[in-house]
């Protein structure tokens, strides 16, 4: 481990073994698009359920641009979802392999979603309303999950999120795509610390893992080590890029807002709001860790990392997010799965991502956009 995680672990709490692969970084210096370099990224997932559709479009429209080359990714639930269907799209076709690999998986959720109980009223329909709240299944399940577990409703462990990894995730493909990084990180139960899997760790139950709310489905077994889902511990972990990768810059897609101005007082709200707050918690810890770091080597008090040196790597930090449109959401829109949500969704990403690019996208490779300290000084 080094120096500069043992800064990150120490400020963002236990992190395990992290279990990352150590191998050296295997970027080659990027090509050139219609005569401009290209801008190297590493993309950090977070999870959120149907909102998970915005980070896809977040992804088409960066991967449509032809200026961005992906060399790591490291994702936790629809995150890791995400990811390791990116992977294997850009093993199989490159840019547009990716795009039209996102698409099918997005678009096969919805297709399951459709035998689903949870949809939205008609009086929901007809207002425009995208929320479940008045769903009655959604009703009894919400009030179910309060005294029963998964293993009392659902003793025999069907979860339908099997079928849709091992139809859309070519493990083959992705493990023996070299230019890419794939990191997928899970919690374990016992030991409350973040499982980081690397792709050539990643199996259909490590992503399964990623994505196991506990609500909701049985803790899934991994060498005999249960599993619950990462965001508790790592949405997303940012760690396993300190070793691994050539380029310093990560872009954050996330999905979870980190500030609400209203004070939830609903049972469901306050529940939301509870649950936001613990999946942000490491990515606040992390982002603490790196801006430490920043601040250390800006005064001359650490040396940085290079070539053949051995120190600190001064992370740049970018970050897209929803901002408004995902706060007004609620939280039983996470299992909205109906293909207009999800293309609603999907099109609210394209629009960020624009903005992103328009506004930040000589900043690459340049500096950090996202001013961390800023951040967690906001009230």
């Amino acid at each position: 481990m080094t120096k500069a995680e043992d800064v990150a672990g120490a400020l963002s709490g236990p992190t395990g073994k992290a279990e990352v692969k150590r191998a050296p970084a295997t970027a080659k210096k990027p090509a050139k698009s219609g005569g401009q370099e290209l801008k190297v990224l590493n993309l950090a997932l977070q999870g959120g359920g149907a909102h998970g559709a915005f980070t896809w479009g977040v992804l088409d429209r960066l991967l449509e641009d032809g200026r961005i080359a992906i060399e790591g990714i490291s994702g936790t639930s629809a995150g890791a979802m995400n990811a390791a269907v990116l992977a294997t799209g850009l093993a199989r076709g490159g840019n547009e392999g990716g795009r039209e690999a996102l698409h099918r998986y997005w678009r096969a959720v919805s297709k399951d979603g459709r035998t689903s109980p949870l949809q939205r009223t008609l009086l929901d329909r007809l207002m425009g309303n995208w929320s479940l709240n008045a769903n009655p299944s959604y009703i009894a399940f919400d009030v179910m999950s309060r005294f029963l577990s998964p293993y009392d409703f659902n003793p025999l462990n069907i979860n339908p999120l099997m079928d849709l990894i091992e139809e859309h995730v070519d493990f083959d493909a992705l493990q023996s795509c070299n230019h890419v990084h794939v990191f997928v990180s899970a919690t374990n139960v016992h030991t409350g610390k973040v499982r980081v899997f690397s792709k050539h760790e990643l199996t259909a139950q490590a992503i399964m893992a990623s994505a196991c709310l506990p609500f909701m489905f049985q803790a899934v077994e991994i060498d005999g080590v249960p599993y619950w889902d990462g965001g508790y511990m790592g949405n997303p972990a940012i760690f396993p890029f300190y070793n691994v990768v050539r380029t310093d810059d990560i872009l954050l897609v996330q999905i979870n807002p980190i500030i609400r101005r209203e004070t939830p007082k609903t049972a469901r709200d306050i529940n939301n709001r509870m649950n936001e707050i613990t999946f942000n918690a490491s990515l606040l810890a992390q982002l603490r860790a790196a801006d430490f770091v920043t601040r250390l080597l800006k005064s001359g008090n650490l040396n940085r990392k290079g070539d053949g040196i051995d120190g600190y790597r001064d992370l740049r930090i970018h970050r897209i997010d929803g901002a408004e449109r995902l706060v007004a959401l609620d939280a039983s829109t996470k299992m909205n799965a109906e293909w207009e949500f999800l293309l609603y969704l999907k099109a609210v990403g394209r629009e960020v991502a624009e903005a992103f690019l328009e506004k930040h996208f000589d900043d690459i490779g340049v500096r950090s956009t996202l001013d961390i300290q800023d951040e967690l000084e906001k009230d």
